[in-house]
């Protein structure tokens, strides 16, 4: 861990400099304040120990200029002749403590030593953030998910209640998260529950957390879903899936802003943002009496849909290389890649499970497909067909030429859009000549 003394009194370094090193620190000091960015710069310090009134320079100014250059950097301002004011100041623009003089040295050592765990730990909590957000990470430039993203900008400068529908594989945890991480909220819990997942007898204690002594097995005090969320965000998955009984409880605290533990009649007060999603068809569930009409009123205030891969297929060579490069580092495998034609050939499926089945295909690629290069051939005979996932378009056995023309109108279809409905681009991107495609999509009854 290396140190950098910012001081006009050589003593005073030289003391400093000679303690922490017996502590194992790395220790370099600077006298001359003139010179002090050029020790910054070499020396690229963890921690700065820095006086605040310096012969020809002012410790302020060098802590702000030393957190522009270098955030990270852990500054303890020292100094034997300033007040309450310059102490604000300091921890104001980022110093981490600040200590008078005359220093006791051993002070000294305890105050770095907390600094460097409180530094960690930041670090910690950064590297977690980041993977989180790599984890939640929404993908692709197409004009659909870029809406998509502004779309989550504005409802996340609100709190009002968000129902995210659309088909399996979309990404609706990702957008609920992006939500939750764009809003004021961030800081807190985002606490997800998948009504599909827990068995209809565990939901409520689950969701609402249960007593000792509730039922059998409850052998402690749990917190539930609701609790985990307070402040934060509450992502209710699968909704359409709930019981009409939690669904209820759901809407008590959507009104009423509190709820019960199972086994308790304590009231408890929740503040949490509600974002709810489903796959289903929420209005044909009310009216067969399995949904909440009151509820489903509820949670809709802002609906968002989550748009199917085959409305996007421009981002499929994106999203190919994201999730290419995940798996290579995931499985410590080489990367491969994946031929002009073998993409071509992805963007124009159907992918009826999304952008899940395209991230399923790639790791399977990846785990069962031996080369560096992956080809079209190899794609469609060695893989999916023998591993489950077959093309929309082969699944019925019909006449060659339909099947041909069908395959022909697909792919044609998903060029076009890639291409923004342009023929001439379309036609420079398969190289093809304007004439000949304009024909052929004629044939087809395309119309661009």
């Amino acid at each position: 861990m290396k140190v950098l003394i910012i001081d006009d009194e050589m003593n005073i370094c030289l003391s400093l400099k000679n303690i922490l090193e017996d502590e194992g620190y790395s220790c370099s000091y600077v006298v001359d304040t003139r010179k002090w960015l050029d020790k910054f710069e070499v020396v690229n310090p963890d921690i700065i120990l820095l006086d605040v009134r310096l012969d020809g320079a002012n410790g302020i100014d060098l802590l702000k200029e030393i957190k522009n250059r270098k955030k990270n950097t852990i500054v303890i301002m020292i100094s034997g002749h300033s007040g309450i004011k310059e102490a604000v100041q300091s921890i104001k623009y980022g110093a981490y403590d600040f200590l008078e003089k005359p220093l006791s040295l051993t002070k000294v050592k305890i105050i770095i030593k907390k600094a460097l765990e409180f530094h960690n730990m930041a670090l910690d909590y950064s590297r977690l953030k980041q993977d989180e957000s790599e984890k939640y990470k929404i993908i692709g430039n197409s004009k659909s998910i870029k809406n998509l993203l502004e779309l989550v900008d504005k409802i996340a400068a609100s709190n009002s209640k968000v129902l995210i529908r659309g088909e399996s594989g979309t990404g609706k945890e990702l957008v609920a998260f992006a939500i939750h991480n764009k809003s004021q909220r961030k800081y807190k819990h985002f606490a997800k529950f998948n009504s599909a997942a827990i068995p209809t007898e565990l939901v409520e204690s689950e969701l609402f957390g249960y007593e000792k002594g509730a039922f059998t097995g409850a052998e402690g005090n749990k917190e539930g879903k609701i609790e985990l969320a307070n402040g934060g965000t509450l992502f209710l998955d699968e909704i359409g899936d709930m019981s009409l009984m939690a669904q209820s409880k759901i809407l008590r605290v959507i009104q009423e802003g509190e709820f019960e533990r199972v086994g308790s009649n304590k009231t408890h007060k929740i503040d949490v943002r509600l974002i709810a999603a489903t796959h289903k068809n929420l209005e044909e569930l009310v009216k067969t009496g399995q949904f909440r009409e009151d509820l489903f009123y509820r949670l809709n205030v802002i609906p968002l849909i989550t748009p199917p891969l085959r409305e996007h297929p421009e981002d499929i060579p994106i999203l190919i290389d994201h999730f290419s490069k995940k798996f290579s580092q995931e499985l410590n495998l080489p990367l491969k890649k994946f031929l002009p034609e073998t993409i071509s050939e992805l963007q124009s499926w159907e992918f009826k499970g999304n952008i899940r089945e395209l991230k399923n295909l790639i790791e399977r690629i990846y785990i069962l497909y031996p080369y560096m290069e992956v080809k079209l051939d190899d794609i469609i005979d060695k893989i999916d067909t023998k591993n489950g996932h077959e093309p929309s378009f082969w699944n019925v056995i019909r006449p060659f030429k339909e099947k041909k023309n069908e395959f022909e109108k697909k792919y044609l279809l998903a060029q076009l859009k890639i291409n923004n409905g342009s023929i001439s681009k379309t036609a420079k991107s398969l190289d093809l000549q304007v004439s000949n495609l304009s024909r052929k999509l004629k044939e087809l009854d395309i119309h661009s």
